[in-house]
């Protein structure tokens, strides 16, 4: 047991830090510490030793420089057993600091608040604590290192008991230490990266090393199965609306899968930008709907395929109001995402007590960031996001007839639910709402008629969005018989001009845009 004599405190976030601070006083310990975090607990009352007059060095360039020097870091890392490393600060007048209690600059707030630049981002890049805090967490033998603020208690119980903190602790504490500066500096490397890159253009090959590194936000009920362990991981660099910042306002705790349908629910309505409600389950939209306000929006959606619908999750890309929430709560449903949600919706809902509401705020700052990452056995798949078309109408019209105005919007439409779609992907729709969705089929073929099986309603008039070229007309010809007029794909397979006869034969209008959507 190595016995704490003295403690450095040096906080940007000094949540607990004065009560705690005061503890360790009574305990006899000498308290040092660093600008605003000793001025404030001079104020309180307690006797602290600033660092400039232990280093006998005043802090400079604008703060930048305070606690790097020799009689901060000999302190932090003199090994108490090896008797050089005593004589030496012993030699120098060097006293030992045997616990580190420091939090870094908040980069990471700083990085994602619009309106700061660049320069003043990278005021924000912590040099001193992070030396502090490495340096402490490498001699974890000796010291005891603290980063999180929850933390306090547990130490205070223990120096109380013991004078000291016991080794497997000391080790535990270093562990987080590390695992907390390796993420603030994947944070930092992540934010100068996309600023040495504003444009993010896609050329040129993916970085030669990837760092993961990511706080823990919560722990999950479960993982896709009860018997599995697990939790969700924020991306630091992440600064758009997304789950990770969204506000729980009601219902049970969050499951893997809950996080992932909301997650796919989301990115859809964010695509669709307004006016939009989306119905997800088992990762694949099930039902997507436009219109004026959010409940005849539901609606719309709910009608493609209530059946499925039941037990999904909702995403809205506007407020729900009252009117909407009793309109959902007809139906059991996991859980509502949305950028808001009315008094009268909550109250509404909480007749749902178990019906999670994820509030998320204004999408319009919904954005994808960084990369696409998939784990398999043994490493991690990276890729770009596949990110949303620009208008289908810069496309080409390939057929006799070209789509009438009422077309262009419901094919637009179904492109944009269709990227949201697993392979093989077939989407049926009208200008306000899908009416069939097919997705995840080994065929094309089969997709198309899938969709066309689930459909509630007659599909004469509606549009066809596939996610790929048709290897063949036959998925086609059967979505034309089922009513279809119009067709947008991306075109590109060696039977193209046969599909494209084939439309034109039924009368049907194509437009090919070139770019396919896979998602697996």
């Amino acid at each position: 047991m190595s016995l704490v004599k003295s403690a450095l405190i040096s906080v940007y976030d000094k949540t607990g830090i004065v009560p705690f601070a005061t503890e360790l006083h009574r305990l006899g310990i000498k308290l040092l510490s660093t600008g605003g975090t000793a001025k404030l607990l001079e104020d309180a009352g307690l006797p602290v030793v600033r660092v400039a007059d232990q280093t006998g060095f005043p802090e400079m360039l604008d703060g930048r420089v305070k606690t790097l020097h020799p009689r901060i870091h000999a302190g932090i890392l003199a090994m108490r057993a090896n008797p050089q490393h005593m004589q030496d600060l012993s030699a120098h007048g060097i006293d030992t600091i045997d616990l580190v209690v420091v939090n870094l600059y908040p980069f990471s707030a700083t990085a994602a608040h619009p309106g700061n630049t660049l320069e003043k981002v990278v005021e924000m890049i912590d040099i001193g604590g992070p030396s502090m805090v490495r340096g402490a967490a490498k001699n974890w033998e000796d010291v005891g290192v603290l980063v999180d603020a929850a933390d306090y208690p547990e130490v205070l119980s223990a120096l109380k008991a013991d004078g000291g903190l016991p080794r497997e602790k000391r080790l535990a504490l270093s562990a987080k230490a590390f695992a907390h500066t390796a993420s603030y500096d994947t944070a930092v490397a992540a934010y100068l990266a996309r600023a040495a890159d504003p444009d993010d253009a896609p050329s040129g090959p993916l970085p030669d090393e990837l760092a993961i590194l990511l706080p823990k936000s919560t722990d999950l009920v479960y993982g896709e199965n009860p018997h599995q362990r697990a939790a969700f991981y924020r991306d630091p660099a992440a600064t758009g609306t997304s789950l990770a910042t969204a506000r729980q306002l009601a219902g049970k705790p969050l499951s893997f899968n809950n996080i992932l349908d909301f997650d796919a629910a989301l990115s859809l309505a964010a695509d669709l930008k307004e006016r939009a409600a989306v119905i997800v389950k088992h990762g694949n939209p099930c039902g997507v709907g436009l219109g004026d306000r959010p409940a005849p929006t539901f609606r719309n959606a709910l009608a493609c395929d209530p059946q499925s619908a039941f037990g999904g999750v909702i995403a809205f890309a506007d407020e729900v109001d009252g009117e909407a929430a009793s309109v959902v709560v007809e139906a059991f449903y996991e859980g509502v995402v949305a950028p808001g949600f009315s008094a009268d919706a909550i109250e509404i809902f909480g007749k749902k007590k178990n019906l999670r509401l994820l509030e998320v705020g204004p999408l319009a700052s919904y954005r994808r960031e960084g990369f696409d990452l998939r784990r398999v056995q043994g490493g991690i798949l990276a890729q770009d996001w596949d990110g949303p078309d620009p208008s289908i109408r810069e496309g080409q019209v390939v057929t006799k007839r070209a789509p009438s105005p009422a077309e262009w919007s419901a094919l637009q439409f179904a492109w944009t639910v269709v990227r949201h779609v697993k392979s093989n992907a077939i989407v049926y729709a009208f200008g306000d709402r899908t009416v069939g969705i097919g997705a995840g089929q080994m065929s094309r073929v089969d997709s198309a008629r899938f969709g066309i099986a689930k459909a509630r309603s007659p599909l004469q008039g509606a549009v066809m969005a596939s996610d790929a070229f048709f290897p063949f007309r036959d998925g086609l010809d059967v979505a034309a018989e089922a009513g279809i007029s119009a067709v947008v794909q991306p075109g590109g397979s060696i039977r193209d001009d046969e599909v494209i006869a084939a439309a034109d034969e039924r009368g049907l209008a194509m437009v090919l845009v070139g770019r396919r959507h896979f998602r697996h």
